[in-house]
C-alpha cells in the first residue's frame, strides 16, 4: 500500500512531495549499432552489440524493427527484452561458420541463432518472425542450428512471436526455472528433427494459446538429463504433427511429475508432406518413459483429435539410455497415476491405442474417462489372435507393434485400470475386440460402448 493511500485510510492529511517516475528502460534500435535490413548484409555484430549495451546498462530492450536481419548466434542476457516489430524477421544465415563462436562456452550445447545460458528476465515477443532457412541444414549432422536454445534460464518469456524454418528442433528450453510461452505461431517443416517446441528438464513452464505445426514431434516435454520436467501446464493449444502431437518423451532420463494438459486441439498437418515422421500424424496424446525416469501425476483433459493414427499412447520401455556422463544404465523407470478425460478423437486409424509396460513392470493407476474414439476399423479375425512382442528396447511409437488385437484399446502389464464412459466406434466394421485386458490387474469398467461387427471376436478379451 502507498503512503498516500496509507494517510487516506487513517484520515490524516499530510503533504509530502510526489517522487518522480522512474526512467524508462534503456532502448536500443539495432539500426544504431550498424545492423543493415536487407536481408543480404550479415548483422550478427551489431545486433549483438545491441544486446550488449543493454547489459552495460543493467538490462532493457533491443528493438528489431521492419525489415529483414541476416545474422548466425546472438548471445542474449539478463533483463534483456527482445522486442521483434511487426514486419521484422531474423533470418537466420545458411552459413554454419556463424553459428560456431568463441563466446559459446561449456553451457551451450547446441547451436541456434537466438542463445542464453544462466540468464534471468529474459523475455522474446512481438509479432515478428524468427526464420532459421533450415532447409539449408537438411541432412543429418549435429550442427543443425535451432532457432532458439536457452539453458539454465529463470524466468523467461516468448510471446508472440512466429517461428520458421528450424534447422533442427525450433526451440528448446534446458534446465529452466519459470518458463512462460504464450501465443506464438510454429510452422517447422523444412529439415529433419523439426520439433515444434521442446522443454526439457524445466520446472514451473506454463504453454499456452500456441499453435504449433510441425514435422517432427509438436509441444514435447523431454528429460535429457536426471532432473524431470516438473509443474508444467499445457492448454488452449493447436497442434499438428507428423509425428506426436503433445508428447512426454522419447528422452525420459529424469520423467515429468505435475504436468496438466488441457483445452487443446489436435490434428495431422494440412499444409505439408512429411519429411520423419508418417502424412497421418503418429499419435495425439504420447506419454513414454523408457530411460529409466519417473512419469506420475499427469492430467489431460478437453482434447479434441482429428485424423491421427492412434489419439493415445502410453509407454512404459526399457531402452535406458544414459544421460549423465560415466552413469550406469538405468533400471526400468515409474509410470503410473495418469487421468486422461473428455477426449474426442475421429478419423483414428485401424491400428488403435495401446498402453502397454513390461512384465513385471506395470504402468500403474491410470483412469480414462469419458473418451469417444473413432477408428477406421477394417480389422481382421487373424488379427484379433495376433501375438504382440514385447519389444522392450525398442523405440516407442504408436505404430511400434502393428495393428493390435483390439481396435480401441490394447491394455497389457497395467496394475489399477479405470475405463469410464468409454465409446468406442468403427468407420468401417471390424472383427477385432473393442478392448483387450492382457496382465492387466485391478481393473474397473464401467459404461463402455463399443461397436460390433457381425461375428467378430468378444467386445472385451482377458487374456
Amino acid at each position: 500500500m502507498t503512503t498516500a493511500r496509507l494517510g487516506v485510510l487513517l484520515g490524516l492529511s499530510w503533504v509530502f512531495a510526489i517522487q518522480p517516475a522512474p526512467a524508462a528502460k534503456h532502448v536500443v534500435d539495432i539500426r544504431d549499432c550498424g545492423a543493415v535490413g536487407d536481408g543480404k548484409t550479415l548483422s550478427t555484430a551489431a545486433i549483438q552489440e545491441a544486446v550488449d549495451r543493454c547489459a552495460a546498462k543493467g538490462g532493457g530492450t533491443v528493438q528489431v524493427p521492419p525489415g529483414t536481419w541476416l545474422t548466425g548466434t546472438v548471445y542474449l542476457a539478463s533483463n534483456l527484452t527482445l522486442a521483434l516489430d511487426e514486419g521484422a524477421t531474423l533470418l537466420g544465415t545458411q552459413d554454419r561458420q556463424q553459428y560456431r563462436t568463441p563466446r559459446a562456452g561449456a553451457g551451450f550445447r547446441y547451436a541456434a541463432i537466438l542463445a542464453g545460458a544462466n540468464l534471468e528476465n529474459l523475455t522474446i515477443r512481438g509479432s515478428g518472425i524468427i526464420d532459421g532457412q533450415g532447409a539449408a541444414f537438411r541432412d543429418k549432422s549435429r550442427l543443425r542450428p535451432k532457432n532458439i536454445y536457452l539453458h539454465d534460464c529463470r524466468n523467461v518469456v516468448i510471446e508472440g512471436v512466429r517461428m520458421r524454418n528450424a534447422g533442427s528442433w525450433m526451440q528448446h528450453y534446458r534446465g529452466c526455472d519459470g518458463l512462460t510461452i504464450r501465443k506464438i505461431d510454429v510452422f517447422n517443416h523444412v529439415a529433419y528433427n523439426n520439433d515444434g517446441l521442446n522443454v526439457d528438464s524445466c520446472r514451473n513452464v506454463t504453454i499456452e494459446d500456441c499453435r504449433v505445426d510441425s514435422d517432427d514431434d509438436g509441444i514435447v516435454l523431454k528429460s535429457l538429463s536426471l532432473d524431470p520436467c516438473r509443474n508444467v501446464t499445457i492448454r488452449r493449444c493447436t497442434v499438428s504433427s507428423h509425428c506426436n502431437a503433445i508428447k512426454m518423451g522419447t528422452e525420459s532420463g529424469g520423467g515429468f511429475l505435475d504436468v496438466t494438459v488441457t483445452d487443446c486441439t489436435v490434428h495431422s498437418p494440412r499444409k505439408s508432406e512429411k519429411i520423419y515422421g508418417a502424412q497421418r500424424g503418429l499419435a495425439g496424446i504420447a506419454l513414454e518413459i523408457v530411460d529409466g525416469g519417473t512419469l506420475r501425476n499427469v492430467r489431460v483433459s478437453g482434447i479434441r483429435i482429428d485424423g491421427v493414427t492412434a489419439p493415445v499412447f502410453l509407454r512404459l520401455g526399457n531402452r535406458a539410455r544414459v544421460y549423465a556422463d560415466g552413469g550406469a544404465k538405468p533400471g526400468v523407470g515409474v509410470f503410473a497415476d495418469v487421468v486422461l478425460r473428455d477426449i474426442t478423437a475421429e478419423n483414428a486409424s485401424e491400428i488403435g491405442c495401446s498402453i502397454t509396460g513390461l512384465p513385471g513392470h506395470p504402468i500403474k493407476n491410470v483412469m480414462l474417462e469419458n473418451l469417444k474414439l473413432q477408428f477406421d476399423g477394417g480389422g481382421t479375425a487373424e488379427q484379433a489372435k495376433r501375438a504382440i512382442a514385447e519389444r522392450p528396447e525398442s523405440y516407442p511409437e504408436s505404430t511400434m507393434f502393428g495393428p493390435l488385437p483390439a481396435y480401441g484399446l490394447y491394455c497389457r502389464h497395467v496394475e489399477g485400470l479405470t475405463l469410464r464412459d468409454i465409446q468406442l466406434n468403427t468407420r468401417k466394421p471390424d472383427m477385432r475386440h473393442a478392448v483387450v485386458l492382457d496382465d492387466v490387474k485391478q481393473v474397473q469398467i464401467e459404461r463402455l460402448k463399443a461397436d460390433r461387427a457381425e461375428g467378430a471376436a468378444a467386445t472385451i478379451e482377458k487374456r
